[in-house]
């Protein structure tokens, strides 16, 4: 009997110091923050504290720094650089055509597309963790699709004729989304000239600020293509081949420039972030794709943005793909591809992923695995149509794979 009294009692205590423990939010944190993030999204509904605490912002900045935590596909957005920039008496847009087409691969983008509020947002210029950067004539507006909120911007203090931008969500400890907005002055004719003019938004400030940025080579930006961006370094492409790479939060106001691999006559080009954190870049002609990395140094990138010494980092090829033996590999997708007679092109990487990679051919897209050889049909709802022009260019739309719940913050919904 005393035996079981003890057990019993022993129990009881041990009950009560693994309350305790659990009731003090830093321990509970402590504890969650080593879970992998599959097992995140079923420990929401443990309890109303657990679901606001893992939904909270500092917990989720902290538990992204620690882990990579996967992103959603929501859709693909096709944007039409003839209307951006456009000159006096240049395109005009049909009225049978979109301002902002979405081919929806998922229920979220069906009510957002089918929700009408995609014909009030402009034009689409870039997306950052599912939060979308548009435009209407000279104002820029950042839109929330979780919150519907649609936020509009001051207008920018410098006229550029021609540009390209970057749009960067960044982790915030606390529960404002925060981001930046960068746009920077593509000149119209290569001259002799090693400084980029730029203009920031922050929406910390609310403000835009002005700098120029030195390079060391000659450097002229091509214009109306949104940056990539990669762990908060902006990525452009540059003329004669090379692409600028600026890091904002980097104590010089410097922008490098690293000349790309391959030859010239690429018809697509896209650059990414392979799976082991490197800068990746993609480009494909009629016969093939190639994938490309940087090489790290052993300071990583650093050496890009120093001015007293010389980088000496360089390309490897990863990958290379032949259209022709890609399509006698999966017969059955050949055979169903009724756009096949159109060309196929690389589209886009996959996030912070090195084996898989965007293709299309005509209004068909497809995900290729590169280690099986497989490619997997993207079902999207959409005018097919919409994707079939020259000047059109596919965007896939994502946002980051994390729970969010109406009692947390800043009223999201949710998903």
């Amino acid at each position: 009997m005393d035996l079981l009294v003890y057990m019993k009692n022993r129990r009881i205590r041990h009950e009560g110091v693994l309350h305790t423990a659990l009731s003090c939010d830093d321990i509970l944190c402590n504890i969650l923050l080593r879970l992998p993030p599959e097992s995140i999204p079923k420990l929401i509904i443990v309890s109303k504290r657990w679901l606001h605490l893992i939904c909270s912002s500092s917990f989720r900045h902290s538990y992204l720094s620690r882990w990579r935590v996967g992103f959603n596909l929501l859709g693909f957005f096709v944007c039409n650089y003839l209307y951006l920039g456009r000159p006096q008496g240049g395109a005009h847009r049909p009225r049978s055509e979109p301002a902002l087409p979405l081919l929806s691969t998922s229920r979220e983008c069906d009510d957002l597309k089918f929700s009408g509020i995609l014909k009030k947002l402009g034009y689409f210029i870039d997306s950052s963790d599912g939060l979308l950067l548009v435009v209407v004539p000279k104002t820029y507006f950042v839109w929330n699709p979780i919150t519907k909120e649609q936020i509009k911007l001051p207008r920018p203090r410098v006229y550029f004729e021609e540009l390209c931008m970057a749009f960067i969500v960044e982790d915030s400890p606390d529960d404002d989304i925060s981001y930046r907005i960068v746009r920077a002055k593509c000149e119209s004719r290569f001259e002799e000239i090693n400084v980029v003019t730029i203009e920031t938004f922050s929406s910390k400030t609310s403000t835009w600020c002005y700098s120029k940025l030195r390079c060391s080579s000659t450097i002229s930006l091509s214009p109306w293509i949104s940056g990539t961006v990669i762990g908060g370094v902006i990525h452009w492409y540059a003329a004669q081949g090379n692409v600028a790479i600026y890091d904002p939060d980097h104590h010089d106001k410097h922008i490098a420039l690293v000349k790309l691999p391959g030859p010239f006559d690429f018809d697509a080009q896209v650059v990414g972030e392979s799976l082991d954190g490197c800068l990746q870049y993609g480009w494909s002609c009629k016969a093939g794709l190639q994938i490309w990395v940087l090489e790290k140094g052993l300071d990583g990138y650093s050496s890009l943005f120093s001015t007293d010494k010389q980088s000496n980092l360089s390309w490897s090829m990863r990958y290379k793909l032949n259209f022709k033996l890609m399509w006698k590999k999966n017969p059955s997708i050949a055979t169903k591809c009724i756009a096949r007679s159109k060309e196929t092109e690389i589209m886009a990487f996959s996030p912070q992923n090195s084996e898989t990679v965007f293709i299309r051919t005509g209004s068909n897209i497809f995900l290729y695995h590169f280690k099986s050889n497989r490619m997997e049909v993207i079902q999207y709802q959409g005018r097919g149509s919409s994707i079939l022009s020259d000047f059109s260019k596919v965007v896939p739309y994502y946002k980051r794979a994390w729970p969010q719940s109406v009692s947390c913050g800043n009223g999201n919904g949710t998903t």
